[in-house]
């Protein structure tokens, strides 16, 4: 599989097989290029209805220009928030334009995905404004707007540090009341529909339709919020270094699977 930046060739071909109506994975495969390669060349370029090779391919090069006038600079800057340790800056650019890309299919503007992104790669989890503006060189005004989103739907927190300064924060308890906050909103469409029910009539198409997609997002929202309480502590486990002397396949003995235990552990009627 070829590596490397997209030529316009490619992306000509790219823009061919959106008008043709072709899932990312038939244009990676006709290109022999990973799929989320298409998927974040066309997505940071305007999206499957307005992606032009042309326009694609100056940005790019736009963008390689900016990167290599500011490359010295962000050599001798010091790294976000203190943090190089070692990494390989451009996979890590690599990396946040990925999750970015993941995060704008899941609904997010670009610009939010972006600070999102930032937060959840630094290692300290907070930034503020200005360290957002200085990483993603973008206005203070992009910032606001896009904090002002995320807060919104409860996916990072503001706090004062030392220094009064507003930190934005994204932990580990964020992502609980995030999907708590939208169970809830799953609530008031059920609530909603079922007055649909009422109004048009029980017994009718519509009303049965209606009381149907109360019914399954009722479900759903009970599921996933049984589920996230249940798993909530998942997300507050510590990550330990493996000990050395594990299985070189990597499992830890604790890991195994309940069929490689002694038959007795699942079957007491066979003790």
């Amino acid at each position: 599989m070829p590596g490397g930046r997209l030529t316009q060739q490619e992306r000509q071909q790219i823009a061919l097989g959106l008008a043709d109506d072709l899932p990312y994975a038939e244009i990676a495969r006709r290109l022999d290029r990973p799929t989320s390669t298409i998927t974040r060349e066309v997505m940071r370029n305007g999206g499957p209805t307005g992606y032009r090779a042309d326009l694609a391919h100056r940005a790019t090069e736009q963008r390689a220009h900016r990167r290599r006038q500011t490359a010295t600079r962000d050599a001798q800057a010091p790294a976000r928030a203190g943090e190089r340790n070692g990494r390989d800056d451009e996979a890590v650019r690599e990396y946040e334009e990925t999750l970015a890309t993941v995060f704008m299919q899941s609904g997010l503007p670009k610009m939010t995905a972006r600070v999102l992104v930032a937060l959840f790669t630094t290692d300290a989890g907070s930034l503020t404004a200005a360290e957002l503006v200085q990483h993603l060189r973008i206005s203070p005004a992009s910032v606001s707007k896009a904090v002002a989103f995320l807060d919104g739907q409860g996916l990072i927190r503001r706090e004062r540090d030392e220094r009064r300064r507003e930190r934005y924060i994204v932990d580990n308890d964020v992502w609980f009341q995030s999907i708590i906050a939208t169970a809830r909103a799953h609530a008031q469409l059920v609530e909603t529909a079922r007055q649909g029910v009422t109004v048009l009539g029980p017994g009718t198409p519509a009303a049965a339709r209606l009381e149907n997609v109360a019914r399954f997002v009722d479900f759903v929202s009970e599921s996933i919020v049984r589920a996230a309480e249940q798993a909530r502590d998942v997300l507050f486990t510590e990550q330990k270094p493996e000990p050395a002397g594990n299985d070189p396949s990597g499992n830890h003995p604790s890991q195994k699977r309940p069929s490689e235990n002694h038959p007795s552990e699942n079957h007491p009627s066979e003790k």
